[in-house]
């Protein structure tokens, strides 16, 4: 069984998943070595902080081991990531990657003998979701009826959050006056939109009224942010989306919980006051990026 969306996984499972992390947090002891003598491999085309520290500390802890494995400096920047997977999956028990196609990522689970993550990639981000579900939990002590609205750029984590959203029974409304072409997922949106609980809009004060919490994401990937070669791109999407920033003057009479998956790009898709806010739970979530990927590989590897 593999973890690289949600679209093989049932509302059942990934619930168990989101309740088990809420408990692994609160008694972690019990679980210390529940993956004595398992490896995870770990393999980053993209850059990270979050999903590299979270993986590599929930090993420790489970009494495991991880390997980091820098894409650049493997052979899988040069060979068939079909015959690379194959060997790697013969010493370990477990794979995560972040890569930069999901179509690679496909390609690596196709080929591996063991369970694999999807750490990110540029269609899904099935970890941050189960990370922002267990932090909805865990505030609002339920996730059926809760109605979550997404400002920003449909990316990745947009996909997986209407993706864990509905088969979580919640609501869900996407803002984004700006569609990453290739994230979308025209397979999924028709999905989501049959249960009746997604919907899109551009009017960000109609979709916020009603709001339990209000996620943002930044507008121009990890990767481009800094690249002069997208210098000009990056000031048209910031001229686009300067209305869509989630502020005080946006979310004025407004008491629901902001939403951050990380890195911000503070004064861009969000404001410092809103960061630092009493409704913010965006460390929460950071956070429990460690406890629901604990989750995620017990569930994987059949220890829960």
């Amino acid at each position: 069984m593999h973890l690289l969306n949600f679209k093989n996984w049932t509302p059942e499972q990934i619930e168990h998943i989101i309740d088990k992390a809420i408990e692994i947090k609160r008694e972690p002891k019990p679980w210390h070595n529940s993956l004595k003598d398992k490896s995870l491999a770990m393999i980053f085309q993209k850059t990270s902080t979050r999903t590299r520290v979270s993986f590599e500390v929930a090993m420790t802890q489970l009494g495991g081991h991880a390997i980091f494995l820098d894409w650049r400096t493997t052979n899988f920047a040069l060979a068939d990531i079909g015959d690379e997977t194959k060997y790697l999956s013969r010493n370990v028990d477990i794979i995560m990657a972040r890569l930069m196609r999901h179509a690679d990522m496909k390609a690596m689970a196709e080929a591996s003998g063991v369970p694999t993550i999807n750490g990110c990639d540029e269609k899904y981000h099935p970890c941050q979701a189960l990370a922002d579900l267990m932090t909805l939990k865990e505030k609002r002590g339920r996730l059926r009826g809760l109605k979550l609205v997404y400002v920003g750029v449909h990316n990745n984590v947009c996909n997986s959050l209407i993706e864990a959203c509905t088969m979580a029974s919640m609501k869900i409304t996407t803002v984004t006056p700006i569609v990453h072409e290739l994230a979308f997922d025209k397979e999924l949106i028709e999905k989501a939109k049959k249960t009746g609980l997604y919907e899109t809009t551009l009017d960000v004060k109609k979709a916020l009224k009603d709001a339990d919490a209000v996620y943002t994401d930044t507008w121009v990937d990890m990767e481009l942010f800094l690249d002069p070669k997208f210098k000009e791109e990056k000031e048209k999407r910031i001229n686009q989306m300067m209305p869509y920033q989630i502020n005080a003057q946006l979310m004025k009479n407004i008491d629901a919980l902001i939403m951050h998956d990380m890195p911000i790009h503070r004064g861009y898709e969000i404001s410092a006051e809103m960061i630092d806010g009493k409704n913010s739970i965006i460390f929460d979530q950071a956070e429990n990026r460690l406890h629901s990927g604990k989750a995620a590989l017990l569930t994987l590897l059949n220890k829960i």
